[in-house]
């Protein structure tokens, strides 16, 4: 009976951590510059935002221990191994954790793009981050057009047509998209 009970409490609370497909992007206001950062990945190696200038950039902020963040990295994978050679760059940035974590998460999860560490939550903390997983999308200027909170299926292909349209296109075309200028009539308009 005890087993019957733990295994219905436990279908019952799984849903609760499903990426639903179809979640989209916030648009962040005046599109602000990016806080730079220069982070360790697990090797060492530093990477700054500044090194991506150029591309379109998904910042990922996550944890191990964070359900949803673990949802949604094969989804991120996916989406990197697709896009990478079309000028998109995935940064995820571990928040308060250490090597010994990600190396654990990696072996059951594998990831080949970069996984930084914000060992001491400065980074999380300049970005405005206040829950787990936040993910940013910053456009080639250094600007941060996007912001998702919550896990995504980030190999979505709506969701994706909406980030890489930002590598082809200009901060005033996207003005313009999201904002138009309304049509003047014949003549005028008098």
């Amino acid at each position: 009976m005890k087993k019957l009970l733990f295994l219905f409490v436990l279908l019952a609370a799984a849903p609760v951590h499903a990426i639903k497909p179809g979640r989209g992007l916030t648009e962040v206001p005046d599109h602000p510059r990016a806080p730079d950062f220069s982070l360790p990945d697990i090797d060492g190696e530093k990477h700054s935002l500044s090194d991506y200038r150029g591309k379109v950039l998904i910042v990922n902020f996550w944890a191990t221990w964070c359900p949803p963040c673990r949802a949604e990295m094969p989804s991120m994978e996916r989406a990197w191994k697709r896009y990478q050679g079309r000028g998109l760059v995935i940064v995820a940035v571990n928040v308060g954790e250490g090597e010994d974590a990600i190396f654990q998460f990696t072996a059951e999860h594998p990831v080949t793009f970069p996984i930084v560490l914000d060992e001491d939550s400065k980074v999380v903390t300049d970005w405005g981050v206040r829950g787990l997983p936040t993910t940013f999308v910053v456009d080639p200027q250094g600007r941060v057009v996007y912001r998702a909170i919550g896990g995504r299926e980030w190999d979505d292909p709506a969701l994706l047509d909406k980030v890489m349209a930002l590598a082809s296109s200009t901060p005033k075309e996207r003005e313009r998209s999201v904002h138009p200028v309304p049509e003047q009539p014949a003549g005028g308009g008098q």
